[in-house]
């Protein structure tokens, strides 16, 4: 599909159920019927960067900070692990408390005593690292370009740009690393044009995980008194992106609930999904990760019950990268 196709689809709201469709049968051809079950733990809200749209950002004094101890995030993880759930994903913002030695301890840790793979999600840290979290038993690396236009990249994330990102992202691949990227879709100052870079950008980057997701404001952020992204639009890019890349795996993201409760990540397997990630961290940490205002909670339960809505089978299988290697 090409970028005047692409186009033509996210603003042809008549279209919108044949492209569901379409990406539906992509999925089931290239991904099959499992959804693969990621498990979060957020270890940690502390973050060095200042995104505007971002209610971690370092500038944001209303948010209480809070960093899981060692010990504590690796007994999480081999909880998580003893429930049946094969990825542990562990995320934060980039935090530098948790340095290399650190990270790495936790790493080695969790492998020990667990057959899990290990997505790390911590942001944009010297080259040097993503070697060493790799030989100490990181398999996965999620880091969202958010935006393929380089200007409203730098205007949203200060000090930032998406060269380097993108730099980082093709030295991960480099390195054998299982590799997510993924957008936000509604972004102030984004226009549709915008979204057809972003969908031919994961094409390029041939991404094994591409995290697609609405913007939705927080409230002490620059950007908290602009409107969340449209859910329908959210989904055609979702489905565009299953049709364009064929195998990538696509989280229905707790963002997509939070725009609607009840139907929001159903309606994003019926637009290509085919992972679900529920949230394990503790929940007297877990209102302080406020990434975005209404974060619902979507635990193991929760995602499981929406799986079996869609129609759709529990993998208990890992989930690896269906990416020729």
């Amino acid at each position: 599909m090409n970028r005047n196709k692409i186009l033509y689809y996210l603003k042809e709201l008549s279209k919108t159920e044949e492209l569901l469709h379409k990406a539906n049968e992509i999925r089931k051809r290239y991904c099959g019927d499992e959804v693969h079950i990621r498990g979060i733990i957020e270890f940690s809200n502390y973050c060095s960067r200042n995104c505007f749209y971002c209610g971690l950002r370092k500038d944001n004094r209303m948010v209480k900070r809070y960093r899981m101890k060692e010990d504590e995030i690796v007994k999480l993880a081999l909880h998580i692990a003893s429930l049946g759930v094969k990825t542990i994903v562990l995320q934060s913002g980039d935090d530098f408390y948790y340095d290399r030695h650190k990270l790495c301890k936790i790493l080695s840790a969790i492998k020990k005593d667990a057959d899990v793979a290990i997505t790390l999600c911590i942001g944009e840290r010297p080259l040097g690292d993503y070697e060493a979290f790799k030989d100490a038993g990181a398999d996965r690396y999620l880091l969202k370009h958010e935006t393929a236009t380089s200007e409203l990249y730098s205007r949203l994330h200060p000090g930032q740009t998406l060269k380097r990102r993108l730099k980082i992202l093709r030295h991960l691949k480099k390195l054998d690393y299982q590799v997510g990227a993924g957008n936000i879709v509604g972004l102030p100052g984004q226009n549709l044009n915008d979204l057809v870079e972003d969908i031919l950008l994961l094409k390029k980057l041939d991404v094994d995980m591409a995290g697609i997701g609405p913007f939705i404001p927080q409230k002490d952020t620059p950007l908290g008194n602009f409107p969340a992204g449209n859910l329908d639009l959210t989904l055609r890019v979702l489905a565009l992106t299953r049709i364009v890349t064929k195998n990538t795996h696509l989280p229905a993201t707790t963002a997509l609930a939070t725009l609607d409760k009840k139907r929001g990540q159903l309606l994003g397997f019926n637009a290509g999904c085919n992972v679900i990630m529920p949230d394990f961290t503790p929940e007297h940490y877990r209102k302080s990760y406020a990434i975005y205002d209404n974060k619902p909670r979507i635990g193991l339960e929760r995602a499981k019950e929406v799986i079996l809505n869609a129609g759709r089978k529990i993998s208990q299988n890992r989930g690896d990268s269906l990416k020729c290697r």
